[in-house]
């Protein structure tokens, strides 16, 4: 997560640092793994971004933009948190779904970050029900308002 903090032996998914028999220090490893735990349970970021915004309080999140600059460079994709003193990065694991709080929408995490994007509502075709399309339109628009559809 943090990039000071190598840990030698971690969870195989989510990568949580282990504790060892007659380990020194065992709050550090403790704290860390609550910390990755802080930022990967129910994953909500802020935005995506490309580069670390000047200012930014303890708990902040973004989701890190393909070619990231700065104190994000080499963490594209990643999960980015800032924990008052430095940025801890977080690599997703297939299935993770986030949130993004700065448009609402949900991105899905299948090798990449996807978006579900919304369907054409309908407009062609030989017999036209006027009724059937206003409430296509109607569930398409929900499930942007919901986050499904980019």
């Amino acid at each position: 997560m943090s990039d000071p903090a190598t840990l030698t032996s971690n969870t195989p998914r989510h990568g949580l640092p282990y504790l060892f028999t007659g380990q020194a220090q065992k709050e550090f490893t403790v704290n860390e793994a609550l910390a990755r735990i802080d930022m990967m349970l129910h994953p909500a970021v802020i935005e995506e971004r490309s580069a670390e915004p000047a200012s930014a309080n303890p708990g902040d999140c973004y989701l890190v933009a393909p070619a990231g600059s700065g104190a994000f460079s080499g963490h594209d994709g990643q999960l980015a948190c800032w924990d008052g003193e430095q940025w801890s990065f977080a690599t997703p694991s297939i299935g993770m779904i986030l949130r993004v709080n700065s448009d609402g929408n949900l991105l899905y995490f299948d090798g990449s970050w996807q978006r579900t994007l919304a369907p054409q509502a309908p407009d062609a075709g030989a017999n036209v029900d006027t009724e059937a399309r206003a409430a296509i339109g109607e569930i398409i628009t929900a499930l942007k308002n919901f986050g499904i559809f980019s």
